[in-house]
């Protein structure tokens, strides 16, 4: 290592401006001015190059780092892990897979078989191949259309893009592939029928309808996030998951629960499904798993989906799948370590009393700020709606949310924004601090909130 250049900050920082491709940053800018980046992370804190201190409200940006910073037993496990093997094709198995894929089985009853890759884009394109050949060997070659919802995201591979219900996400990557199919949103804030009664069994039988529309022999799965996550926080409505559950059955579709943000404790239990009495086929997960140790993601089935790949009569009848780092062992090391710091220190508990606090200070934010409109979330992981009208529902333009998150930040919290998905509905503040979260930290949070809405909007 050249500890050298590592400990010059300022040539840090011009290797990044002039070498690194950021994520979902326009580049321009940084002509002119220095990206930021960040150096350390403590707990809940981040300090950047300048020096900056930040409470991160979102877990590393993009939800991921739910047990904190600067986790010494974590960064020890995987040394340790990578000392003794560090990769294998997942061909073989490895101690760390085989005993995190057994903590993790006994989290999701109902399920048995876990698939490791490395990013929960990929984690999905795995369930999606599942589907497919299952439709070949099962179906004759039917039953391969694969329902999503409108504002749910799945991933930036273009498959999963073409699965995915944000339009600014996909644009200019067409052509997609075929055989994905959308189904309306379940947000009754923004109901797409008026005022419904019953609107979560409305929203439940529009599936219904466009899995009729399609041909019920054409459609063999449906992947939904338990909450949506980036495209506005979006907890299901009263009646929608049950009548889900029931329309899966009906028409035999496999029922993908994609818990990439939602998964290992985010919303107060293990999985967002485990509230609402879901019972899946397949569960996809990534970001939470192993809080950003280090990279894994996995697909996770019942026996029954398993058992559809077992036949060795046919040479091809095989999952005929690989995920290069879906072999490297860091992954699950990090993965268990991070399960059991969750239980050691109750995080999921934490989350539930954290997550009652942060709504109640958002609500009286609502009361106080017209510009909210709605106040959504469940444990930690909660949005704020913000319209230019309440009464018409207005959506406060995308710009004038980025200079509230703007604000936020220079009141030393870090929130995210729906920011480029949905035409004219990049309006949510989000807000998914770690599970350690303190109660004077989530006061911190909302009270940032506080100012800058004053600031931005009176």
């Amino acid at each position: 290592m050249d500890t050298a250049t590592f400990n010059d900050i300022g040539a840090v920082v011009q290797a990044d401006r002039a070498h690194v491709w950021h994520h979902l940053t326009q580049h321009k800018p940084f002509e002119t001015i220095d990206p930021r980046v960040v150096v350390e992370g403590k707990g809940l804190w981040v300090w950047d190059a300048t020096g900056k201190k930040t409470l991160d409200a979102v877990s590393g940006g993009v939800w991921t780092v739910n047990v904190g910073y600067g986790r010494e037993s974590i960064a020890n496990a995987v040394r340790d892990q990578l000392l003794k093997m560090n990769y294998f094709a997942g061909a073989a198995g490895t101690v760390p897979g085989a005993i995190f894929a057994r903590k993790l089985i006994e989290k999701m009853p109902g399920l048995s078989r876990v698939y490791y890759s490395n990013s929960g884009s990929e984690a999905n394109e795995k369930a999606y191949k599942m589907v497919r050949q299952i439709a070949h060997r099962r179906h004759g070659g039917k039953k391969w259309k694969i329902l999503y919802r409108e504002r749910d995201y799945h991933g930036t591979t273009i498959a999963a893009l073409a699965s995915g219900g944000q339009d600014e996400r996909k644009a200019l990557y067409g052509p997609f592939p075929d055989g994905f199919v959308a189904v309306p949103h379940c947000l009754e804030y923004r109901s797409q029928w008026g005022e419904v009664a019953d609107y979560g069994l409305r929203a439940a039988n529009a599936i219904e309808e466009v899995i009729l529309r399609e041909g019920p022999d054409t459609v063999g799965a449906i992947i939904l996030e338990p909450v949506t996550a980036g495209g506005g926080v979006i907890t299901p409505p009263e009646g929608y998951w049950p009548r889900v559950q029931e329309i899966c059955k009906k028409y035999g579709l496999l029922l993908i629960i994609d818990e990439v943000v939602c998964g290992v404790g985010r919303t107060g239990t293990w999985f967002g499904y485990q509230h609402y009495g879901i019972k899946p086929d397949i569960v996809t997960m990534a970001k939470g798993v192993a809080s950003g140790y280090a990279a894994i993601s996995c697909t996770v089935t019942t026996e029954e989906v398993f058992e559809a790949f077992k036949d060795d009569s046919d040479p091809l009848g095989y999952f005929r799948d690989i995920s290069t780092f879906g072999g490297c062992t860091s992954g699950p090391a990090a993965a268990l370590e991070n399960m059991r710091i969750i239980e050691d220190e109750n995080l999921l508990e934490n989350t539930t009393r954290m997550g009652e606090r942060l709504m109640a200070n958002l609500r009286a934010l609502q009361e106080k700020h017209a510009v909210i409109g709605d106040v959504r979330g469940k444990g930690l992981f909660c949005g704020a709606e913000l319209v230019a009208n309440r009464e018409t529902r207005e959506p406060l333009p995308e710009k004038t949310v980025a200079k509230v998150v703007a604000a936020t930040m220079a009141r030393g919290v870090q929130i995210g924004m729906t920011n480029r998905s949905l035409p004219g509905l990049n309006n949510t503040l989000c807000m998914s601090p770690a599970l350690i979260v303190t109660a004077d930290q989530i006061d911190q949070i909302t009270d940032a909130i506080d100012g800058a809405l004053t600031e931005v909007c009176g």
